[in-house]
């Protein structure tokens, strides 16, 4: 038997989902590459979809009882990837102003894309149950729903069309963004925020937000009015807001249950 054919055999439906999701994250960076703000929105547009790769490779793996050795590497790998290594790249091209200010914003890179990769190697070799430290994909999900807030408020404040890719983003969002990557960095590796294992509520709304940021996505693709740009800045920083708030929320519930056990 060759090795390509024992390969096939060890490889299951839901490792080539993960590997769908690789090489979405492959294409984000590809894009990104290209160039301009255009190139960049479509990199995120990808790594939109591999969250959804993600929850499904999962969800067939446990249904299908099929979870293996080999997928359990192929996830942190592919992880590792479209959620660490990606949005830190594509958050530096989309944030740099090709100043100092870009020695920071290399910093938080680094942290946040090693943040993830030392939380997916400990999870890696992790004997019990839950998580510790957010979900790399919701890592990934954060930086993905600050960058279109950004975008689309450059829509609006840039008069629509395609003059939103190249008018700045604002001040604000520029110098936030390096300690957001340092926060999240921190809060993938840290032992003060723990969660359960995935439950259905986690499927459930997965399928009722997930959707809409390609969908919003797309809606840039087109060169959005100002009215709709504004419109849906409001939505994607809403999101932002719930994500870090389900953080802080289990920041809080993990100490109320330390100091409840002290």
């Amino acid at each position: 038997m060759s090795l390509g054919e024992r390969l096939i055999d060890l490889l299951k439906l839901k490792d080539y989902i993960t590997i769908t999701g690789t090489s979405l994250g492959l294409l984000a960076l590809i894009f990104a590459s290209i160039g301009g703000r255009a190139g960049i929105s479509w990199g995120f547009f990808f790594i939109a979809f591999t969250v959804a790769t993600d929850l499904l490779d999962g969800y067939i793996a446990r249904k299908t009882n099929t979870v293996n050795e080999i997928g359990i590497q192929l996830d942190s790998l592919n992880d590792s990837l479209t959620f660490g290594i990606a949005p830190a790249v594509l958050t530096f091209l989309a944030f740099r102003t090709g100043e100092l200010y870009d020695i920071f914003l290399i910093i938080g890179s680094i942290i946040f894309t090693l943040g993830g990769i030392l939380r997916l190697a400990r999870f890696n070799i992790s004997k019990s149950e839950g998580y510790t430290g957010i979900p790399t994909p919701m890592s990934g999900l954060i930086l993905l729903n600050f960058f279109y807030g950004n975008y689309f408020y450059a829509v609006f404040e840039s008069g629509g069309g395609a003059a939103a890719i190249a008018y700045p983003f604002p001040s604000l969002s520029i110098y936030i963004i390096p300690f957001l990557m340092i926060f999240i960095g921190w809060t993938n590796i840290t032992t003060y925020i723990k969660f359960g294992k995935k439950g259905k509520k986690v499927y459930i709304l997965f399928l009722v937000f997930a959707p809409l940021c390609p969908i919003f996505g797309i809606i840039g693709i087109l060169n959005p009015t100002p009215i709709v740009g504004l419109s849906v800045s409001i939505v994607f920083f809403v999101f932002v807001s719930l994500l870090v708030g389900y953080i802080f929320f289990g920041l809080f519930r993990t100490l109320i249950k330390k100091i409840r056990s002290d």
